[in-house]
């Protein structure tokens, strides 16, 4: 069992997983453990959809589908990123998109390359399970927070389990094929995918940059 320090250092989004399956008793561990994360005024506003075997090989065709055609896809419930995005955030965005890709053999000056990058995405990189995050179009910023603590908590778990994870709000660029799959109705906006699986040992690792601690945090008092 690995310790918090080891799960923390050790997530990272894998884009390169393996066939092999993940045992439902496994992912019912996780979000059950997961029930616990931080929520304000316990309202537990995250809704998660486990897809996997054949529903989500025919939601992997549908999406890919639509990205090969070069479909730009649905209109977003939410901005991805803020549309005045500045430095040093921007940059932060560049380079790690830079390396990332770079590592799955897509380079940055490749015309094709908005399209390569969707179809890699919509295939959830391979892997076996995604899990999709929706929440009440009732709910507020503070309840998005919420949800983003409750996805991280099970990203570590499945650290824990020895399983890797990817978070995809790509997933919402086709978010109606989401729904028709799941079963979703309207009142519920998509957050995210999480890609669910064990890494291919295979492909080259990637781990980003992070900005060093003192970039952003400040000591008062201490």
């Amino acid at each position: 069992m690995v310790d918090v320090y080891e799960a923390v250092d050790t997530r990272r989004a894998v884009r390169a997983f393996s066939d092999e399956p993940v045992p439902r008793e496994t992912l019912e561990r996780v979000l059950t453990a997961a029930t616990r994360a931080p929520s304000s005024g316990n309202l537990q506003p995250w809704h998660i959809y486990v897809v996997t075997g054949e529903p989500l090989a025919d939601l992997k065709r549908r999406a890919t589908a639509r990205a090969m055609a070069g479909d730009p896809g649905d209109e977003r419930d939410y901005p991805m990123y803020p549309a005045d995005l500045t430095s040093p955030y921007l940059d932060r965005l560049s380079t790690a998109a830079t390396q990332r890709y770079a590592a799955l053999g897509v380079d940055r000056d490749d015309p094709d390359r908005p399209r390569k990058i969707a179809t890699l995405n919509s295939g959830a990189f391979g892997a076996p399970v995604v899990l999709f995050c929706y929440l009440d179009r009732t709910m507020g910023p503070g309840q998005w927070g919420d949800a983003g603590m409750y996805l991280q908590t099970v990203m570590l778990l499945l650290r824990a389990e020895g399983l890797h994870s990817c978070p995809q709000v790509m997933w919402t660029m086709y978010r109606r094929t989401v729904s028709q799959v799941v079963g979703a109705d309207d009142r519920l906006a998509l957050f995210c995918g999480v890609a669910v699986g064990h890494e291919d040992q295979g492909v080259p690792r990637l781990r980003t940059n992070r900005a060093d601690m003192t970039e952003t945090v400040t000591f008062i008092g201490l």
